[in-house]
């Protein structure tokens, strides 16, 4: 072909381009005449583009291939060839690796693209990968299409290092952190809950329904939208999963449940072929009127020109949704013309073909692989083969990418414009962008504002807010919502079209505190109480949706009880009844017939036994209450105290003065009496009064405590029960009790126990009886029955009896049809009944004893008492006692030390006469002045020889001095003390100032 002709070729196209492009954004008021005669003349311009264009691209790759760099490298493609979006993918891949090479013929590499159908089959798709990695050495591979089909194929991928590339697998749970040779040419499913969120805010929704297709896929997207919504404070009320084969009753069974809840508002997260059949569905059971919200994710949104207009325009009339945001560039206009006219001219048999987000990701997916490996080179494209081991697999025998790191790494930093807007990978997927919020009007959806990451809802995205992230519902335009409505909906409604549920309850003569029937026979009406009741009432009430029903009593005509709690069941298998509230147990046998739900009360069951009167003592129990290191330290005390008393009153108080042996006995007599307060001798220094009252209270808290602890220990003793086991039960051949119609009796016959042994009991009272009049007396020696009746029986004689445990059980369940789809919310129910603060409620009205003992012998603690209780006590004693002793010592040899020192003999004789101050009486101290002389004043020669004589035998300390002279002074030559000269002086020397005061009072 001449280079003229060639020349044209790229004008032509131009025009051409140009052309379709006007025709595009053509009113479409037009005639469909007109349409048609347009549509002849474009196919015309693109059967003439294609000629021209046909060997102008032949020759560009004849020169290429004669360039001896050119290298060409496998790349592998595996699509669902049979689905639009594969066909799609596949032709958008080839235009964009024609246009790379075109306008960059310079460079040394060449994809060659090996393509494999996967037919929508997950093993299809893993056995076309391996194919291409094993047989061609592929470099990489691009697709596949699905996210269930990617999870097997990027094993390969990591087994082999071979990238898997895909542009259109979304699920979040192909975490290219866990999967580091996967690359998401797309966005994440998750990087848009925040923009749901957000929505959910802006019109204060705080309930809602999640609707997503039962697979991957759908799966994917829940963690982090649940994650969301409840940072949004907005809480999920239901999950409600369509399986991606189900039929339209199985989605009009699904929507009828749907419409018994209060909530009304649903997101949607499925692919456009189920999800066009849920919301037709829904428009046809009326639940796309007014007060309804649908909120579709992206996977509809973006595919939306997908789905027929006509039922875009019949069911999805109001319907929100989130749409990945694409800009509207003159690039992406110019693909759209020419990738239109190509696929034409390839497959003309399709008619008005549409491209959606997934075509222009595969078209930058296959241009960043281009790039990538243009600039890794094609140096060492080979595979390391493994050594083969005998009996190995193919995927044994898969080889390892010599490039597959260096390629990775390339892919990582690759970036550029491309169609959808930014290429660059984050953590191996691409980056998010903004996404818009789109109204559903007519046959297309109406953009009402965006969202980004950083500004949240904003009307347009050039009026960028960078003062903080919103959530405000007037940044978004006006609203049409299902029902035509413009006023938003409140979310939530009241259902008045659900079925009301029959349920049985039991008639019971006795333990009426769990369910009580209460007859009104002037109305032949029946009021149902009790401890089962208010927990169902509660459970029923925690439902995300309204439940109506009716409690039916099972009982004849004249009140009495229709059966056994068997019976009941019965009803339920034969679909007579729809449930069973009560007091009813779950066990093996009855759930082959019906479900029950998660049991409500605690498990197990146990035996009823006396407490025997064990009167025998041991002889050394007084010891028990304190540990032996708190006896030691009571006792060290004690001894401590006794020293710390004497020393601080020896001296002053003649109560512990005397005798050596008196002194000691006396100290310890007043130590050891505080035990029981019978001290008599008293305390006259404020120091010992100070110590005496600290150690007074430590002793209080000590006798308080040994008191308590060892009638615990007593206690304990006495309350021992008649009976430890079943098997001693059975041994000793005594009879046993059951609650009348209680499936206890089929336990007990299990168990080995003969008929003529058991006793039936309907009341607390009759147990009670039973009980007390032992099996000898024709009474029973145990009562077996589930917890929480014998805790009722305890209740009321917890001072008799005890539980043994003996047989497990589940507990307390509701009773429903088996496959019930209430089974697993009233289940959720109840634990959130259960954990909460109403089930102590419930219980404190309906179980709580009646009397003032306790339920069990577990609260009475029979655990000896140890000195980490206590050595607070004995520390402050101690401080207190050591700190008197140090105030004593101080204020002793304060007032001696000058006397003592100032004589002239050596160390030890002044130490020496410091203890025997120490041990004299102090003749200065106000006690023996007062024990002495009275309050009365001598007026007599008999009272102030009595005086003088008193003084004298105070026995004071001599002065420490060689001069004799100064004793000369104190007697006269008849050895008898001087009332004229040695008085005075002596007394100066003694006790200067009441000596003052009896010579006055002498000479007065």
């Amino acid at each position: 072909m001449s280079s003229e002709y060639l020349s044209l070729s790229p004008l032509l196209q131009t025009h051409t381009c140009l052309f379709v492009r006007h025709f595009l954004m053509f009113p479409a008021r037009i005639s469909f005449d007109a349409e048609k005669l347009l549509f002849m003349t474009f196919s015309f311009f693109a059967i003439l583009t294609t000629f021209c264009e046909g060997p102008w691209v032949a020759v560009a790759q004849s020169s290429n291939s004669d360039n001896a760099t050119t290298i060409p490298v496998n790349v592998g493609v595996v699509l669902d060839l049979q689905k639009w979006v594969g066909k799609m993918g596949l032709s958008c891949i080839k235009m964009s690796l024609s246009d790379f090479y075109s306008s960059n013929p310079s460079y040394n590499t060449r994809l060659v693209l090996n393509v494999r159908d996967s037919k929508q089959d997950e093993v299809a798709a893993a056995a076309a990968a391996l194919d291409l990695i094993k047989n061609k050495q592929v470099q990489a591979i691009i697709g596949p299409e699905a996210s269930l089909q990617a999870d097997f194929i990027i094993d390969l991928g990591n087994k082999s290092h071979v990238p898997i590339i895909s542009f259109s697998a979304t699920s979040p749970s192909l975490s290219s952190i866990r999967s580091p040779y996967f690359i998401r040419a797309t966005q994440n499913d998750s990087s848009q809950v925040n923009a749901i969120s957000a929505v959910i805010q802006a019109f204060g929704w705080k309930e809602l329904v999640l609707i997503y297709v039962d697979n991957q896929f759908g799966e994917g997207i829940i963690p982090s939208l649940a994650d969301a919504l409840e940072e949004a404070d907005t809480r999920v009320s239901y999950r409600s999963l369509i399986s991606p084969s189900a039929t339209d009753d199985q989605i009009l069974q699904e929507l009828y449940k749907l419409m018994t809840m209060q909530t009304r508002v649903f997101i949607v997260h499925m692919l456009p072929a189920l999800g066009s059949r849920l919301l037709a569905k829904a428009k046809e059971v009326g639940m796309m009127s007014e007060g309804y919200v649908w909120i579709l994710t992206n996977g509809i949104t973006d595919l939306l020109s997908s789905v027929d207009s006509s039922v875009v325009a019949s069911s999805m009339q109001g319907v929100l949704g989130i749409k990945t945001y694409i800009p509207d560039t003159p690039n992406l206009h110019n693909f759209m013309v020419r990738w239109k006219m190509k696929f034409q001219q390839d497959n003309p048999s399709i008619l008005n073909p549409t491209l959606n987000i997934f075509g222009y990701r595969a078209y930058d997916a296959a241009r960043a692989l281009a790039m990538a490996v243009e600039e890794m080179g094609a140096a060492n494209s080979t595979f390391q083969m493994l050594k083969a081991s005998t009996g190995a697999t193919d995927l044994d025998n898969i080889g390892i990418s010599q490039n597959g790191n260096k390629l990775l790494q390339e892919l990582a930093t690759t970036t550029f414009t491309g169609l959808a807007g930014n290429f660059g990978l984050v953590d191996g997927q691409l980056e998010s962008s903004a996404f818009q919020i789109v109204n559903i009007n007519g046959n297309a959806a109406r953009g009402i504002g965006f969202w980004t990451l950083d500004n949240g809802l904003q009307r347009d995205l050039s009026s960028v807010n960078t003062s903080k992230y919103s959530t405000l519902k007037s940044n978004l335009r006006s609203i049409i919502w299902p029902g035509d409505s413009t006023s938003v909906p409140k979310g939530w409604e009241i259902p008045t079209n659900g079925k009301r549920l029959k349920i049985l309850v039991p008639v019971k003569n006795g333990f009426n505190q769990l369910v009580k029937v209460t007859r009104d026979p002037s109305t032949n009406t029946s009021q149902v109480t009790g401890y089962c009741i208010d927990i169902f009432q509660a459970v029923i009430e925690k439902l995300p949706y309204f439940v109506a029903y009716d409690l039916i009593p099972f009982a004849l005509p004249n009140g009495s009880s229709a059966g056994s709690y068997n019976d009941m069941i019965d009803q339920v298998f034969y679909q007579n009844y729809d449930a069973v509230v009560g007091d009813t147990t779950i066990i093996a046998n009855r759930s082959l017939y019906v479900d029950f739900t998660l049991p409500y009360t605690e498990s197990g069951g146990a035996m009823l036994v006396p407490y025997k009167d064990d009167t025998s003592k041991k002889a050394w129990v007084f010891l028990k209450p304190l540990t032996w290191d708190l006896w030691l330290t009571t006792v060290c005390f004690f001894v401590f105290i006794a020293v710390v008393v004497w020393t601080l009153e020896h001296r002053i108080n003649e109560d512990f003065r005397g005798p050596a042996t008196h002194q000691v006995g006396t100290s310890f007599w007043f130590s050891f009496s505080t035990v029981v307060f019978a001290q008599r001798e008293k305390v006259l220094s404020n120091l010992a009064r100070f110590v005496v009252v600290v150690w007074v209270f430590v002793v209080l808290i000590l006798t308080q405590s040994y008191t308590a602890s060892l009638s615990s220990l007593l206690v304990v003793q006495n309350l021992q029960p008649t009976v430890t086991d079943v098997d001693q039960l059975l041994k000793s051949g005594k009879n046993v009790g059951y609650q009348h119609n209680s499936f206890v009796y089929g336990m007990l016959k299990e168990m080995k126990f003969d008929d003529s042994r058991l006793i039936s009991y309907r009341s607390p009272e009759e147990c009670d009886a039973l009980l007390s009049n032992g099996s000898a007396k024709g009474g029973i020696a145990a009562a077996f029955h589930e917890v929480p009746y014998l805790k009722l029986i305890l209740s009321e004689y917890c001072n008799k009896y005890t539980m043994i445990p003996a047989f497990k059980t589940a507990g307390f369940g509701f009773v429903f049809p088996k496959g019930s789809p209430l089974v697993p919310d009233i289940s959720r129910a109840i634990l959130n009944v259960t954990e909460g603060p109403q089930m102590t409620e419930i219980e404190n009205a309906w179980l709580t004893s009646k009397t003032n003992c306790q339920n069990s012998t577990s609260s009475v603690s029979s655990d000896s008492l140890g000195l980490d209780s206590f050595w607070g006590l004995f520390l402050i004693a101690g401080a207190a006692a050591i700190s008197a002793l140090l105030i004593f010592m101080v204020m002793f040899i304060k007032r001696n030390w000058q006397e003592v020192t100032s004589s002239s003999g050596s160390l030890w004789e002044k130490t020496v006469e410091l203890g025997r101050r120490f041990y004299q009486r102090d003749a200065n101290s106000h006690n023996f002045r007062k024990g002495r002389f009275g309050d009365g004043v001598m007026n007599d020669v008999g009272n102030e020889i009595a005086a003088v004589e008193t003084l004298e035998n105070t026995h004071f300390p001599p002065i420490l001095s060689s001069d004799s002279s100064q004793n000369d002074v104190l007697t006269n030559e008849q050895g008898m003390p001087s009332t004229e000269q040695g008085l005075p002086d002596r007394v100066e020397e003694g006790c200067p100032q009441r000596a003052v005061d009896v010579e006055l009072t002498n000479v007065n």
